[in-house]
């Protein structure tokens, strides 16, 4: 369908947004509905992303805005209400306008990470999974993961501030069950996530090492582009199973078109 002057727009807010794979996804879902719709990437930087936001806000033709990294933990005071995991994790991944003009934020990438975990065949109930980085995606996993009836999670990052602040809230809902790391060595697990940028770039290091895991360990990075990062690779080298981070977009599908009302 071509962009007029009645068409509806979404907005993907990241920094970078080249890595962006909403557009690709939902774009052809909204042809398929038949929806005057499209759905855009903006680059926006962080010192930005208050001034971008408030401005489309106002735009009276956009419904709705998917976040992405850096700006997951930051959009969420951007937001007049918030859903009840946007209050738990700490941040969030769209906003939708109201009928009312106001903004409501909500977060799927945990409940889309373990929606793509089961559709691969992995059931995490019962396990042992450890999950590095600590922002907006990795908040949400981590409370997803632990939802799903992960038995033990072990969560690291370089912020220990952010790391600190993650596990109190995750001790408040599941006491006994999450350990915050002073190092990214994992061992004794079964699931392991990249919840980092690091991958992003070919030249990035490995956000943790590979070879304190156990050969039965999966490995998976939440990084959609490039599909194969250097994690993910080097996992493979060494007999790895991986889990791309395409799937967690595509498991939050159902709920993208719940959230908006696509029917």
């Amino acid at each position: 369908m071509p962009v007029q002057g009645t068409t509806r727009l979404y907005a993907v807010l990241g920094d970078p947004v080249a890595q962006v794979q909403a557009p690709a996804l939902m774009n052809p879902i909204l042809a398929e509905l038949h929806r005057d719709a499209v759905v855009v990437p903006v680059h926006a930087r962080p010192q930005h992303l208050e001034t971008v936001v408030r401005g489309l806000q106002r735009v009276e033709n956009l419904d709705g805005m998917f976040v992405t990294v850096p700006h997951k933990v930051a959009v969420r005071r951007l937001a007049d209400r918030c859903g009840t995991t946007v209050d738990i994790v700490g941040s969030a991944n769209v906003l939708r306008r109201e009928a009312d003009g106001g903004w409501l934020a909500e977060n799927f990438d945990g409940s889309g990470f373990v929606t793509g975990l089961a559709g691969a065949g992995l059931d995490p109930k019962g396990t042992r999974a450890a999950l590095v980085g600590a922002g907006g995606a990795g908040s949400a996993i981590a409370a997803a993961l632990l939802t799903a009836g992960v038995g033990r999670l072990q969560v690291y990052d370089t912020d220990t501030a952010k790391l600190t602040a993650l596990a109190a809230r995750l001790e408040g809902h599941w006491p006994g069950r999450v350990h915050a790391l002073t190092g990214p060595h994992l061992r004794d697990v079964d699931i392991v996530v990249n919840a980092t940028p690091l991958g992003l770039r070919a030249d990035d290091p490995l956000p943790f090492p590979l070879e304190p895991l156990t050969q039965g360990c999966v490995v998976a990075d939440i990084i959609m582009k490039p599909r194969e990062t250097r994690l993910l690779r080097e996992a493979a080298a060494r007999g790895h199973r991986i889990h791309h981070g395409i799937h967690m977009l595509e498991g939050q599908l159902n709920s993208y078109r719940a959230f908006f009302d696509l029917r």
